[in-house]
């Protein structure tokens, strides 16, 4: 009877609106009776009424909110509330929390046996949220087979990782005493391990460094280098040996650097990119890696830590047609993820993208990335001038290092596309005045460039472990607090724990976001200097870095010793 009644219910709400023909209402009730499905998934598939008509009625009959699950990221779904059973049971999916709220997405808003049974089995209250129908199942199958595809390595044995599949290796026969050797078998286990402890401990590089007598390897987690461990100097030329056979490099060449890639296939559907740079040194080569996740551009524009209206300034940017974005920061400071965030934004069929870079670093369908090859002759004033043949929309450029590069992506800035690119400089304002010393005219500097991002990354506090810090107010106003943020501010400080690294757990951004007016135009175009620049960005209320990364701090995301660390420069 309770399930009769729902149905009921949706029923003449959807005839109410019109979305259901009235005259059709009482076959599709009798017509259901006959189905074992669910009542708005009998309407989608078998009577084919609209799912995206059904959702809107139904969010405003029962007073709910509406969610778009098209685009939606599915990183941000909590772990540990994913249970698959009750996820398909109920076709309820857990988005996110808030605090200690649990927003629930469902097509059914009547279905409140599902929200009480996630809310038993979470511990969170729950929150409905109304979705499409067909979205909503698509999203669910998409995290059910990531969670599926999902490897845990923290328990293989060396059987298993000796195992593991390094899809781009040469033949072993080939490398007679790299690595084809029986008594090499525990150096490919051991290396094996060390790169699966890196993928799960977070690490974005890793340093194998040999010395007169020891040998120890490092991983930068959240940008900081930490020892993990000194296997014996005795085998640093076989783990060299190792990984050069793994990045498909000359084994025999220990005299000048090379670089090379591997590809770690980690299960049917998910690998990992390494990026390899040998370097010969009085004791041996010491080799660094680069993990390249492409998913790291998949985290989606409100997980980078942009205040709302920095974001929305970006965005806005983003819709422009042409223009220059510009991305500052030292190397490290997250500028390519920031880049290809927006890239992946722009990403539709109706665009065409081409991106220059030395490297490539993330590897993403529908937009063609091209190599700099300086050897071969392809510079990134070569492949701009291809681009600009190629009916492009939009163009990335890995880095402007020179007058020429600057002056062909102005151009093109200038004649109907949207350029994206980065530069080496300390903040927004020094960005513009860079571009000037380079030999940029002034003009083309204030009639091109569209908006500038100088960022840097800062480590998270770990939520977990986090303490209260009390700093006494005349030195929070010497730090540079606003009398107004002391108002019941709360500062924390890292302690250390089983889930983090030193009291934290991964890393967020600090930023800088200008949108270049008329009166920061005319600056340019009159040679004003940086400090001239910087005072006007602030006459007009944007937030330098220092004052961002406070804003961090008094939000408890990260500390004031990280935003010290990170700002003072």
């Amino acid at each position: 009877m309770k399930g009769l009644h729902q149905q009921s219910s949706l029923l003449s709400a959807l005839t109410k609106h019109n979305v259901v023909p009235s005259d059709i209402a009482e076959k599709i009730s009798a017509d259901f009776i006959q189905q074992n499905k669910p009542f708005i998934r009998f309407l989608v598939e078998d009577k084919s009424i609209n799912a995206d008509d059904i959702a809107s009625t139904l969010c405003r009959s029962f007073g709910c909110p509406l969610i778009d699950l098209t685009n939606f990221d599915t990183s941000l779904v909590p772990e540990g509330v994913r249970n698959e059973k009750l996820i398909r049971k109920h076709q309820a999916l857990p988005l996110y929390l808030r605090g200690k709220v649990l927003f629930v997405a469902m097509s059914d808003p009547t279905n409140l046996d599902a929200l009480e049974e996630v809310q038993f089995n979470t511990g969170y209250s729950t929150e409905l949220v109304i979705a499409n129908e067909t979205a909503l199942a698509a999203c669910i199958e998409k995290i059910l087979e990531q969670d599926s595809d999902a490897l845990d390595i923290s328990d293989m044995d060396a059987e298993e990782l000796s195992g593991i599949d390094v899809q781009e290796e040469r033949k072993e026969e080939d490398n007679i005493g790299a690595g084809g050797d029986k008594e090499d078998a525990p150096i490919v286990v051991y290396i094996n391990k060390i790169l699966l402890d890196a993928i799960r401990k977070g690490a974005s590089d890793l340093h194998f460094e040999p010395y007169e007598k020891s040998y120890r390897i490092r991983f930068r987690i959240d940008g900081i280098l930490n020892e993990v461990a000194k296997p014996p100097v005795a085998l640093a030329s076989r783990m060299a040996a190792r990984l050069k056979v793994m990045s498909k490099l000359d084994i025999a060449e220990r005299r000048v650097p090379q670089d090379g890639r591997i590809k770690l296939a980690l299960s049917k559907k998910k690998s990992i990119d390494f990026r390899v740079s040998t370097l010969p040194t009085m004791w041996g080569e010491k080799i660094v890696m680069r993990i390249l996740d492409s998913s790291s551009a998949m985290l989606g524009i409100d997980m980078l830590g942009y205040a709302p209206e920095q974001k929305k300034i970006y965005m806005d940017a983003l819709a422009q047609p042409q223009g220059m974005i510009l991305v500052t920061g030292p190397t490290g400071s997250g500028k390519t993820v920031s880049l290809y965030t927006g890239l992946n934004i722009l990403n539709t069929e109706e665009r065409n993208i081409s991106t220059a870079e030395d490297p490539v670093e993330i590897n993403l369908d529908g937009i063609n990335q091209v190599q700099i090859n300086v050897r071969a002759g392809l510079t990134f004033p070569g492949a701009l001038r291809s681009f600009l043949r190629q009916d492009p929309d939009i163009v990335m450029v890995g880095e402007i290092r020179d007058l020429e590069t600057a002056e062909i992506a102005i151009k093109a800035a200038q004649t109907g596309h949207l350029v994206l690119s980065t530069l080496h400089t300390n903040s927004a304002a020094e960005t513009l005045t860079r571009l000037l010393n380079m030999g940029v005219p002034s003009y083309n500097v204030a009639s091109s460039v569209t908006i500038i991002i100088a960022q840097r990354l800062a480590r998270r506090l770990c939520v977990q472990c986090r303490e209260e810090e009390h700093i006494p107010e005349a030195e929070l106003i010497a730090q540079g607090f606003l009398p107004a943020q002391l108002e019941n501010i709360k500062l924390f400080k890292p302690v250390g724990c089983d889930f983090c690294t030193g009291g934290y757990k991964g890393r967020v951004g600090i930023y800088e976001v200008i949108k270049i007016s008329d009166v920061t135009a005319n600056l340019i175009m009159t040679g004003s200097n940086s400090l001239d620049i910087a005072a006007q960005c602030q006459r007009e209320g944007y937030n330098n870095l220092r004052q961002s990364g406070l804003e961090k701090a008094a939000l408890g995301v990260t500390s004031l010793e990280e935003v010290n660390r990170v700002t003072n420069s």
